[in-house]
């Protein structure tokens, strides 16, 4: 017996959906460097511990493989390398496209700007990303994760495991709401429009519903194993943009204290999860 696709996915949308809760804290206004810095470190802690998560998952699945099928194993390592090296690379890739457009429109004739005079942000030193920017590569590294909770959550359901398939809808609610401060750090003092964080909240929490659907229907590890790795190659790019933008912003003693909190608020979340019986 199996839980309906409807009922499914909407719990599934439910999971995903909470990243919007943390979001409307990046209209605070503008902070002092040290908040700032906090905010955005505790965004790389998250991050970090995010990572972890992915990285041990794929890891398991693996592993797990190679002892019964040691082809099959080996495969699911490809799929691993290619997932990292893509998930990392596109998104490198992706920036340079999007430079490369800006370039392209920038006005022709007299007094036009060439594109290396366009003038950063003012709190921003030549060359470091946009806020907005940054917030969206952010989103698209979750966006990754989240699919991979989707297919967990679509899966518990089509087997009929559903005391795990309850435990992982709120489980995973509860830390997608952590993620959303996530996507918020790199847009504090910035007052992003409400329909930017509509699309970075659809972009990081909306894969967790389509995960959902693809797991209800078809449970794949090596699946699995693909968009976990995906995610881990996005995050270690967000990872890296993140720690830039700290960098700029100063007060890295502060930085710290947020790195820290940030890391134990995703693993809080993680324990609360397997304590529950996931």
């Amino acid at each position: 017996m199996s839980l309906n696709l409807a009922a499914t996915a909407g719990l599934g949308a439910v999971a995903g959906l909470t990243i919007f809760l943390g979001l409307p804290l990046s209209r605070v206004g503008k902070m002092r460097a040290g908040v700032m810095s906090f905010l955005t470190a505790a965004s790389v802690g998250v991050l970090l511990f995010i990572l972890y998560d992915v990285i041990r998952n794929a890891s398991e699945t693996i592993t797990g493989a190679l002892g019964t099928d040691r082809t099959r194993g080996i495969w699911y390592g490809v799929l691993l390398a290619l997932g990292l090296g893509v998930g990392l690379l596109g998104l490198v890739a992706f920036e340079r496209m999007v430079k490369r457009r800006a370039r392209r429109t920038l006005p022709a004739g007299p007094g036009a700007l060439a594109a290396t005079e366009i003038p950063a942000p003012p709190t921003a030193r030549p060359g470091t990303p946009a806020p907005l920017r940054v917030a969206l590569m952010v989103a698209a590294g979750m966006g990754l994760h989240n699919f991979s909770e989707g297919l967990a959550i679509g899966q518990s359901a089509a087997t009929g495991a559903f005391q795990l398939f309850y435990v992982l809808v709120i489980g995973f609610g509860l830390h997608n709401a952590t993620e959303g401060f996530g996507i918020a750090g790199p847009l504090y003092g910035q007052r992003p429009s409400w329909r930017f964080l509509a699309l970075c909240g659809l972009i990081g929490g909306g894969p967790t519903f389509v995960g959902t659907l693809i797991g209800h229907s078809w449970a794949s590890p090596g699946l699995s194993v693909l968009f976990l790795s995906l995610a881990a190659g996005a995050i270690i790019y967000v990872i890296g943009e993140l720690q830039h933008a700290g960098r700029r912003i100063g007060s890295h003693d502060v930085g710290m204290v947020g790195l820290l909190t940030g890391f134990l608020l995703a693993y809080g979340t993680d324990v609360l999860l397997h304590v529950a019986g996931a």
